[in-house]
């Protein structure tokens, strides 16, 4: 049976060069998800397609097909397309990586839509990145059923206790462990070892502190990298030498 959807609100997550004047396009939609289409001719200069097509721009999208890779028929936008400069270009394309690499094809996620245009707005104004960011990959982790539990502890069910240390199982939570304040902040940067105080900083998104801040994009590379398997994320060298 073919699929025919108009003017689907959608963002473009990813594209590349296909045949000889088109592009192959992940889009990440509204009631969708994530939708592989083929836009036909994209890539000549008289395309009507071609300046709409952008990262972060706000679009209508339509497209039709029967199998897995759609058929753009059209590409609509009243918007403005979402500004990012610097580190902040750095980090939208680093979300728009892990929505490409983790989200299934056509399976909705309207919330986590909604997440990810609100984390664009919110990297092309004041916020902080780091905060940003973290929130991002707390939702998406959640939204995919892979929630991390910062409340309490996954064996003993009690609570997270700041001046406790706990390690960190992806999938699984955080076990109270035997390691001091001292071990814990000297600990190498692949180490799954966690203060309860930087968990509960980070359940609090209160990321001030640099140590925390460090601490808390530890624990979301662990958590992520299970999912993410062997290949690494292209848009992380962006920030080589800006952490």
């Amino acid at each position: 049976m073919e699929t025919r959807v108009q003017l689907q609100p959608a963002y473009l997550l990813h594209r590349r060069p296909f045949q000889n004047t088109s592009l192959l396009v992940d889009f990440f939609c509204l009631d969708y998800g994530m939708v592989r289409a083929v836009a036909k001719g994209a890539r000549r200069e008289k395309s009507k397609h071609r300046a709409l097509l952008q990262l972060f721009q706000p679009l209508l999208v339509s497209f039709s097909g029967r199998g897995e890779v759609k058929t753009v028929t059209g590409v609509e936008s009243g918007l403005s397309a979402i500004k990012l400069n610097g580190e902040r270009l750095f980090s939208g394309m680093y979300v728009n990586e892990l929505l490409a690499r983790l989200l299934h094809h056509y399976v909705e996620h309207t919330a986590l839509y909604q997440h990810y245009q609100e984390s664009l707005i919110a990297l092309s104004g004041e916020a902080d990145v780091q905060t940003v960011l973290r929130r991002f990959e707390l939702k998406l982790l959640a939204e995919l059923g892979y929630g991390i539990n910062l409340n309490t502890d996954c064996h003993s069910h009690e609570p997270i206790d700041g001046d406790a240390s706990y390690r960190f199982t992806p999938d699984v939570g955080f076990e109270l462990a035997v390691a001091s304040a001292a071990e814990v902040a000297t600990t190498p940067g692949s180490s799954h070892l966690f203060a309860g105080e930087h968990l509960i900083a980070l359940r609090q998104l209160d990321l001030g502190d640099a140590s925390i801040a460090k601490s808390a994009k530890r624990l979301l590379r662990i958590a992520l990298g299970a999912h993410l398997g062997d290949k690494p994320l292209n848009s992380r060298s962006l920030f080589v030498g800006k952490s």
